[in-house]
């Protein structure tokens, strides 16, 4: 099998009108992340666990104190005219975040009291563009869609995957790709990427998690074709997983691409192996998300987009090495215009 290749996306199934990528069909996405211990930087409504959908890629350092100088931009009147009356007149733009998302996403820095990551500062950024202060509040992965809905934020970044069972509750203004990758030991004499090449691997992935689906998805095409399956096992935290690869007690480690790429970064002894969209077999893009018909998802690609224009957007990308997952436009995702 060829050694290829962190290929820049899947082929094409499905086209999103001037998204610069492409619409998923309905996908459930989760992975499990670490429980904060502490808040700060913004308003916490609740600590717990986090979970993604997406990711990108990095190689080398990323800065992970807490003194880091906080990416900001210009407000822009015409995308904040566009905000909803009880938004412009509040003044604020409530974003709940996913507790401890795996870095570097969104968690705490090394100060183990300031939320720091992609996911906050793009929110921040949208906000200063929409000439509104930030309030960052804390939520977890289960909780996200209860509490948007209850209306205890106005949008929520947890690296959310758009798909078209959420269509049906929520709108979306995309602001990035999602990738899974395989965690693997450097220098293993095989390569992870598709369904054939997991036959009789052990392969450590989230309980019920996206991963899990897709990967239970490939073991019934290799058994339909006649091929041993991979067997899949789940570990309780990213600590014992990567235990268990260390020592060789699983192939490979299935994951959003960003916290894999952050972990490799970090290891002389991991590397990174194949790329798949987390919307497989379609695709998937990561999107604030608003509560159905809030009038929110406009103003916030507007918003999105005036930083891709003027390279605020890109700044925040390149920090947390997630270039490869940028986006050329952003839109407004409804069930009515998915």
């Amino acid at each position: 099998m060829t050694r290829s290749r962190f290929l820049s996306g899947l082929p094409s199934r499905r086209a999103v009108t001037a998204a610069g990528l492409l619409l998923p069909v309905g996908l459930l996405a989760a992975c499990s992340d670490p429980v904060p211990t502490a808040s700060a930087g913004g308003t916490a409504s609740d600590g717990g666990s986090g979970a993604s959908d997406g990711g990108g890629s990095g190689a080398g350092p990323i800065d992970t104190s807490g003194s880091q100088e906080l990416i900001r931009a210009s407000a822009d009147a015409e995308a904040a005219a566009l905000l909803p009356a009880e938004i412009a007149e509040s003044g604020v733009l409530r974003v709940g975040i996913n507790g401890t998302s795996a870095a570097p996403l969104s968690f705490l820095a090394d100060d183990n009291q300031t939320y720091i990551g992609s996911e906050i500062d793009i929110a921040r950024i949208v906000a200063d563009k929409l000439g509104l202060e930030f309030e960052l509040k804390l939520t977890t992965w289960e909780n996200w869609p209860l509490k948007l809905e209850a209306g205890e934020f106005d949008v929520v970044h947890a690296n959310i995957g758009i798909n078209a069972e959420r269509l049906q509750k929520f709108d979306f203004a995309s602001y990035r790709a999602a990738y899974m990758s395989f965690l693997a030991k450097k220098g293993a004499d095989f390569w992870l990427e598709d369904a054939d090449s997991l036959s009789g691997r052990l392969i450590a992935v989230g309980n019920a998690t996206n991963q899990e689906r897709i990967l239970t998805d490939w073991n019934a095409e290799l058994e339909a074709a006649g091929k041993e399956p991979a067997e899949l096992k789940n570990y309780s935290t990213d600590a014992d997983t990567l235990l268990a690869l260390g020592s060789g007690r699983v192939d490979g480690y299935l994951s959003p691409f960003a916290s894999l790429s952050f972990v490799a970064s970090r290891r002389d002894d991991m590397e990174l192996q194949g790329k798949i969209n987390a919307g497989w077999p379609d695709e998937t893009l990561v999107a604030g998300t608003f509560p159905a018909g809030s009038g929110l998802a406009e103003p916030y690609a507007a918003a999105l987009n005036a930083l891709i224009e003027d390279g605020t957007y890109a700044q925040v990308l390149e920090r947390w090495q997630l270039t490869e997952e940028a986006v050329t436009t952003s839109r407004a995702h409804t069930q009515e215009n998915p």
